[in-house]
């Protein structure tokens, strides 16, 4: 690929850092820095997310019509590229890059009237409901069940590990309206007020100490028919495409990077008398060298779609090694600390160490153990290239 920045290029990357400058709170950059779960506090994200809004900058994929920017895939990569790397909050995507795409893709022209400007204004705060405690990777063993009841469905079952449901207003969920046929063939797509009676959230704390992901139970909750998206029994196609967006239609390499600048930190601050060991630079170059190659392999696919194009199998290839470069990096960063990282919530500094450093990249290394878990664990992705690319 050419990756030289043409005068016009130049002229908007230009364009992004004045923006950033300019409207980029100290608050809202630090907030984002102690972020070790997979998202920032909706306080942290939601006033950046109405910044990029009123800019008109917030959904470079939707249509035009619908507050899309027109960029082409390198200006979104520059975009994307300069907001990590300033330590911008990473807007929270459920809405503005899973069920809003969904919705323009197949939802009716009421559900795209009543959402899409809600989700844009950051009115409505969303979460996905689609893991179950029997149903994670094999999704299409979940269970929890919507009877139809006239002119509503009435949903009776759990959700689990889903992520900000504590702070979410919205839900978008695959249910089991049938047992017919394939497994597959029995799910719908609903849309749920989180605030329906017979809903209960309750907190699961990860190894790192956050509380991200919940538990979410659904006790004859009624939602109304309207709120499906696409036929009865037709939700599976719904979450494939949701799912390759959620894989595949993000930029990671930026954020990566923007991870491995904090790792960096910490190598030049080693423990005072502890030269790095030759092994650890060696991990450092690979995971550059690497980080190096996803982002080319980011930029290709990116390049290579038109306005609304699915990145199909490419998005399982970019999730899995998006995946295991976050992983690697965290490790990298625990290495570097050495001894500190057995004490990282001492508020003691440690022969040189940044305490404060260590409270950030120990819980994000114990996090990162999740990566090849949730959107698809890693054996399911191999097995998606395996069938898709290889096949």
């Amino acid at each position: 690929m050419n990756l030289d920045l043409s005068d016009g290029d130049r002229a908007f990357r230009d364009e992004v850092r004045a923006f950033l400058a300019e409207h980029l709170q100290d608050d809202w950059r630090e907030g984002q820095r102690r972020t070790t779960a997979m998202y920032p506090e909706p306080e942290v994200s939601g006033p950046w997310q109405r910044v990029l809004n009123d800019k008109g900058w917030l959904v470079p994929l939707w249509p035009r019509e619908w507050g899309g920017t027109g960029w082409t895939a390198l200006q979104r990569f520059i975009f994307e590229t300069e907001c990590a790397l300033a330590g911008a909050p990473l807007v929270h995507p459920m809405g503005v890059r899973l069920v809003g795409p969904l919705l323009l893709h197949y939802g009716t022209e009421a559900q795209k009237r009543e959402h899409l400007p809600r989700i844009l204004s950051g009115q409505d705060y969303w979460c996905q409901g689609f893991s179950e405690p029997g149903a994670g990777s094999d999704l299409a063993a979940l269970q929890l069940r919507a009877r139809r009841d006239g002119d509503h469905y009435v949903l009776d079952g759990t959700k689990i590990w889903t992520t900000h449901a504590h702070h979410a207003n919205r839900m978008f969920a695959l249910v089991r309206t049938s047992n017919e046929g394939k497994r597959q063939q029995g799910i719908s797509f609903l849309l749920i007020d989180m605030h329906s009676p017979g809903i209960t959230v309750r907190p699961i704390h990860t190894i790192g100490g956050d509380h991200d992901v919940n538990e979410v139970h659904f006790d004859g909750v009624r939602v109304p028919v309207a709120n499906r998206v696409g036929e009865e029994n037709a939700g599976w196609e719904c979450a494939r495409y949701l799912l390759e967006f959620e894989r595949g239609a993000g930029i990671f390499s930026p954020r990566l990077r923007a991870q491995l600048k904090r790792v960096a930190h910490a190598l030049r601050t080693p423990a005072a008398g502890r030269p790095l060991p030759a092994d650890l630079l060696r991990r450092l170059g690979e995971v550059v060298a690497d980080l190096d190659t996803f982002e080319w392999l980011e930029m290709r696919t990116m390049a290579s779609l038109g306005p609304g194009e699915r990145p199909g199998p490419a998005s399982s290839v970019l999730k899995l090694r998006a995946s295991r470069l976050k992983q690697a990096i965290a490790e990298l960063g625990v290495a570097a600390l050495g001894p500190a990282a057995l004490r990282w919530r001492s508020a003691a500094p440690d022969g040189g160490v940044d305490q404060g450093l260590a409270e950030i990249l120990v819980p994000e290394h114990c996090n990162s153990r999740a990566f090849t878990i949730f959107g698809g664990a890693a054996e399911i992705q191999l097995g998606l290239i395996a069938r898709t690319v290889l096949a």
